[in-house]
């Protein structure tokens, strides 16, 4: 299966050299949070001087681009593969450069909700691809960087039939 890509997107990928810049925006939800922490790996626009921020403005998951931009954080993001066969598995490597995020992942006993989006620098609303629902599973504290792990729940554990296949709910099992 093909995925849509804008043609910033395709111009950029197919040119020897290109000013357009790939964004990963980051949307995650728990029901402990009061609201949604957005984050993003682009650092090219000031949102404020005193403390100072960089991040994207974007609409992606309804959020208002002056009251509720993305900020950036130094991270690495490895996407989920693109092949049909593959789980959506991701990763989000985070520079610690205050221990207030290690206490934060601590403080959660269930799993947050991880929604991602690959969007162009130039076009922060155009989504280029998107992946919603994902779990963050595990998250490793290591000295200087933290290795958040995302998935989907994986096919296999999905409920289905439900029940036993007894004679009484499956009468064709049984000739």
């Amino acid at each position: 299966m093909s995925r849509r890509v804008s043609l910033n997107a395709r111009l950029a990928l197919d040119a020897e050299a290109t000013t357009e810049i790939e964004v990963v925006l980051f949307h995650i939800t728990h029901p402990e949070l009061d609201a949604p922490i957005r984050l993003c790996t682009d650092n090219t626009l000031r949102l404020s001087v005193d403390p100072l921020m960089y991040g994207t403005r974007s609409s992606w998951m309804t959020a208002d681009p002056i009251s509720d931009p993305f900020l950036f954080i130094l991270a690495d993001a490895l996407l989920p593969s693109e092949d049909e066969d593959a789980p959506a598995e991701a990763q989000l490597i985070v520079q610690v450069l205050d221990a207030s995020y290690a206490e934060l992942l601590r403080s959660f006993t269930t799993p947050a909700t991880v929604d991602m989006a690959v969007v162009m620098a130039e076009t922060p609303d155009v989504v280029e691809q998107q992946w919603l629902g994902l779990q963050l599973t595990t998250a490793n504290i290591e000295d200087d960087t933290i290795t958040i792990d995302l998935s989907r729940e994986e096919i296999e554990l999905e409920y289905f039939p439900p029940g036993r296949m007894i004679r009484l709910h499956f009468p064709g099992l049984h000739l």
